[in-house]
């Protein structure tokens, strides 16, 4: 919508959208308008109750990034669990980077856990790398503390797979997990499921965490793995 993009492009800065456009390789370059997260989670306020608001979010796709981390941030303060459910899945076969997906995170998927989970897991069965990385996001987010199950830990190291995206976020929940639920997820780690990119990945984060015991962090670098020894001819 132009009245979007409008409001969107007073708020431009060329050198912060040089500087963005670097850390999204996914994205190109020419969609990046440059504006920093506090003012679109500013301009997503504004608006969110707004009748354009609503046409926004069903015109899809959007032309540039900043519409799409626009479009998240409004999905984030919906407040009726099933719409915000259904903005969600309409809305994530077109999150193509990882910025855009790490921002999606709905507050009230919070408070809605036993009706969360069937979500998760079709998105967990996507063949998009967002939809799944999406998924180990709200696991790791809502899902490690009161409501944690062991077969979580099992879920995301299934995905562990060729895809950079979805690897470092299993590396990163299997960092979370390390810290919150220590038993489950050191099973995981000891059990050498992971690929060598995704295990050493989570350990080197675990290690950066201050909430883990040097002792802990000690065993944690004994289970990195190592590449195979060259074969001499």
């Amino acid at each position: 919508m132009k009245i979007i993009q409008d409001i969107l492009f007073e708020h431009r800065d060329e050198q912060y959208a040089s500087f963005q456009a670097k850390l999204l390789p996914s994205v190109p370059p020419e969609s990046v308008i440059g504006i920093r997260l506090p003012e679109i989670k500013g301009i997503a306020k504004e608006i969110k109750d707004k009748p354009f608001c609503r046409e926004f979010l069903s015109e899809l796709p959007h032309e540039y990034y900043d519409e799409n981390q626009l479009h998240a941030f409004v999905i984030n303060m919906i407040r009726d669990f099933q719409l915000c459910l259904q903005e969600t899945e309409k809305f994530l076969p077109y999150v193509d980077n990882w910025a855009v997906c790490d921002s999606l995170s709905p507050a009230v998927f919070r408070k809605n856990h036993d009706e969360l989970i069937p979500f998760i897991k079709k998105c967990m069965e996507s063949d998009k790398v967002f939809t799944v990385r999406f998924a180990v996001n709200m696991l790791m987010k809502n899902y490690l503390d009161d409501y944690f199950r062991p077969e979580y830990i099992d879920w995301v190291a299934s995905k562990d797979c060729d895809e950079y995206y979805v690897n470092m976020g299993v590396a990163w929940y299997m960092s979370f997990a390390l810290v919150k639920q220590w038993d489950d997820a050191i099973r995981l780690i000891e059990s050498g499921k992971l690929s060598k990119f995704t295990q050493n990945k989570s350990i080197q984060k675990s290690i950066e965490s201050y909430r883990l015991t040097q002792q802990q962090k000690d065993y944690l670098r004994t289970l990195k793995k190592q590449d195979a020894p060259k074969t001499k001819i």
